[in-house]
């Protein structure tokens, strides 16, 4: 009743709008997902590539962070 009043739609409107979604709308949210799928994956292929070049050494930084655990838990 609220988000009638509030949204100027009910339930059944929402329905029949979602059973109408055409073809077009699917292959363009698909083509979305794909295009900010790729574009994320190159980016962070990207900085996790540019990360040694800097000294940042992610794997050497975790392996001694639990190797100094370790030592210290005894």
């Amino acid at each position: 009743m609220v988000s009638e009043l509030l949204m100027g739609f009910d339930e059944s409107t929402l329905a029949y709008d979602l059973q109408r979604a055409h073809s077009a709308d699917v292959w363009f949210l698909r083509a979305r997902f794909f295009i900010w799928g790729f574009a994320a994956s190159v980016a962070s292929f990207a900085i996790g590539h540019a990360l040694p070049f800097y000294g940042v050494n992610i794997y050497g930084s975790i392996w001694g962070g639990i190797i100094n655990f370790w030592n210290h838990l005894w």
